[in-house]
């Protein structure tokens, strides 16, 4: 269900390095902060919910390529300033990183910060938004979101996201059906199972990347604003947090982690 990375890999995770890293000025040590890194990272580790294929959660390492991702590297800063050991858990889906958000089993994950979702998690002030589309197959006639939605096409999403919870207000006419991962999802448009993939334009372009001929949609049809989120309860970890985000936006934290994952589709920044 889930697999913390390899010891190796979390002991330099630890530490920021110079590779292309972002970096977020460290808070001052305080009776305060101390008690909200304890809350934050009860177990004196910071366990944060991932999932892989998504440059806003973690891509794997790939040639000379070191693991990367808005949430990967954004956590690992916030891991490294409060001095706790940074542990990523990798889950197949997002679907299995806001389970473990739920239940605690995480400590932090980065994530659409939805109403329904701030019914079960605590947020931070956004990070980030980022604008919703579509992804179509090489060789399809569809040319933007208004051929979309007929009874004919079949528009894939991801189970347990966001998107299956808004898509069948948008859509009328289409087939709408879920797919249980980002991989899943490339193979269902590669092999014709499925017409078009809706999500966030950050995952839509990193699929195309894999997806010769593919294209991703000008149209936009909705946006993802994404927090850090934190299991309930853990009040005291809030100010600690609220910090860390608005020192990594102005700091420029955020955009460098971005450009790192190679995220696009950022919607205009908007005062939060």
């Amino acid at each position: 269900m889930k697999a913390p990375l390899c010891e190796l890999f979390l002991s330099w995770a630890v530490v920021v390095t110079a590779a292309g890293c972002s970096t977020v000025p460290a808070p001052t040590t305080s009776d305060s902060s101390r008690a909200a890194i304890e809350a934050l990272a009860p177990g004196g580790k910071l366990r944060v919910g991932l999932y892989p294929g998504s440059p806003t959660s973690y891509i794997p390492s790939k040639d000379a390529m070191l693991p990367r991702g808005i949430g990967y590297d954004l956590a690992k800063d916030l891991a490294s300033q409060a001095g706790v050991a940074f542990e990523p858990t990798i889950f197949p889906t997002n679907e299995k990183v806001q389970e473990a958000a739920r239940e605690g089993s995480v400590d932090i994950v980065f994530t659409n910060a939805t109403a329904a979702r701030a019914q079960v998690i605590d947020f931070t002030p956004v990070v980030l938004e980022i604008e919703k589309g579509y992804l179509v197959p090489a060789g399809s006639a569809i040319r933007d979101g208004a051929a979309i939605d007929r009874p004919a096409i079949r528009v894939g999403h991801s189970r347990g996201s966001t998107t299956q919870a808004e898509l069948g207000h948008v859509l009328k006419n289409a087939q709408l059906g879920p797919v249980d991962s980002l991989a899943d999802a490339s193979r269902a448009l590669a092999e014709g199972r499925i017409d078009a993939f809706a999500s966030n334009k950050a995952i839509l372009h990193q699929i195309a990347d894999g997806l010769p001929g593919s294209r991703v949609l000008p149209d936009t049809w909705g946006k993802e604003t994404f927090a850090f989120g934190f299991p309930k309860n853990r009040d005291a970890a809030r100010p600690y947090l609220e910090a860390f985000v608005k020192n990594a936006r102005d700091g420029g934290a955020v955009r460098r982690a971005a450009e790192r994952a190679g995220v696009r589709g950022l919607a205009a920044p908007a005062s939060h």
